[in-house]
């Protein structure tokens, strides 16, 4: 199961925010993240927080049903507006995630969206984005959907090998994921993502050009590319703890970033985020840009993530706790915490080291300044945005990623 939530102070039962959170939020973008906690089948990698109907029986109830889950995610919303007062802000972004968002009905994920739209009104250039299971949406379902204002959605293709579908759980054939594309674009859709993986046991080099090859063939304006994380208390951790498939190796995984690199700029993508490449700056998911850059965002549904002005908050996990608190006009809250300028200082490096733009040497203190100038000799940043006052990584610090960043908070 999905680890623990952090500790944290309590929320209030009305969800109240510090009187600072709000202070100065005019001239922050707001997005809105409603997460679907709902999976057909459990894949062997994830320790998202999903659960699959047999997970849930005798767990919720009928709390706990994703019959009614839009309406108990819009009585969030509508917490959200009580709880925001008279902040005008317009929305920027919407993301729905999950799980497998597209399990519910497509005019679930509309009315979902209109609440967002009917409290608090949606930027004229807003960022509509929902997650999809190439298994679980057909033309009609993606029509409806770009009918009812999605503007980006967003497929696991994961890999176009079988056998590296197998190992991961992942239950869609080769090819369907190319297919969506298709379909989402004569639906309208102008921004399409494929999400990948790379470092999968079992997985080659030559697998992972071709899913690449694949990925870009299909049309999509934006590819995501994630190394596998073996995550404790995952059906793929307990495989590999007893031998029936090897660890992956982190060599590997910087091999299969190269490829991946070369493959997607060879085909006109350009990287933004060490894990995210688009073929335009219209291209770029603007609702993760939120989140790198430390905006503000609502996170609606059990288990997700807020913060506002300085202070994260998460919901309890279990969709029927999810709901009960809700229905007795509860926050679901579980904790919070608020955010220290030294925090906050420690985030911009982490995050916005990833970023091509970099992150401002102005953010390092003494030691990470130390750490910046070893780091642009060893040709881990560029020497250009670093003579203008920024850290950016090379190519070589892409890869190197953590480490520059541990060294450069310090």
């Amino acid at each position: 199961m999905p680890s623990a939530l952090p500790d944290g102070e309590p929320v209030p039962d009305d969800g109240t925010l510090p009187a600072p959170a709000l202070a100065g939020s005019a001239d922050r973008p707001l997005g809105f993240y409603l997460h679907v906690p709902y999976c057909a089948t459990r894949c062997g990698y994830c320790d998202f927080n999903t659960y699959t109907a047999t997970e849930l029986r005798g767990t919720g109830g009928v709390l706990a049903s994703r019959d009614n889950y839009a309406d108990t995610l819009i009585d969030e919303i509508r917490l959200a507006r009580k709880v925001l007062g008279d902040d005008e802000r317009a929305v920027r972004t919407v993301f729905v995630g999950g799980g497998t968002p597209t399990l519910l009905a497509a005019d679930d994920l509309v009315r979902m969206l209109a609440a967002v739209r009917d409290e608090f009104g949606l930027a004229p250039d807003a960022e509509i984005t929902t997650e999809a299971n190439p298994e679980s949406v057909d033309p009609a379902y993606l029509s409806r959907l770009r009918e009812g204002g999605f503007n980006r959605v967003s497929f696991g293709m994961q890999s176009a090998k079988q056998h590296v579908l197998k190992v991961l759980d992942r239950t869609h054939t080769p090819g369907r994921p190319e297919a969506c594309v298709a379909e989402a674009r004569a639906a309208g859709f102008e921004h399409v993502n494929l999400d990948l993986i790379y470092g999968t046991p079992g997985e080659s080099d030559d697998d992972w050009r071709a899913s690449l090859e694949a990925a870009i063939g299909a049309g999509p304006d934006h590819v995501s590319a994630y190394a596998l994380i073996v995550e404790e208390g995952t059906q793929l951790a307990r495989r590999i703890r007893r031998g029936e498939v090897p660890m992956t190796d982190d060599d590997v995984h910087a091999d299969r970033y190269l490829i991946a690199e070369d493959v997607l700029s060879g085909a006109g993508f350009d990287w933004y985020e060490v894990s995210n490449w688009a073929t335009s700056e219209a291209g770029r998911c603007l609702h993760n840009e939120l989140y790198w850059r430390g905006a503000d965002w609502w996170g609606a549904g059990p288990g997700a993530h807020s913060h506002v002005g300085g202070v994260r908050w998460w919901n309890v996990k279990h969709p029927g706790a999810y709901a009960a608190a809700l229905a007795e006009g509860r926050s679901p809250g579980a904790g919070r915490e608020l955010l220290s300028a030294e925090d906050r200082r420690v985030e911009r490096i982490l995050l916005e080291l990833r970023l091509r733009e970099g992150a401002p040497l102005e953010l390092l203190r003494e030691e990470g300044l130390n750490a910046s100038r070893r780091a642009l000799s060893d040709g881990l940043l560029q020497k250009g945005p670093y003579d203008e006052g920024r850290a950016v990584l090379t190519l070589r610090g892409r890869l190197l990623a953590d480490a520059v960043v541990r060294d450069l908070v310090d």
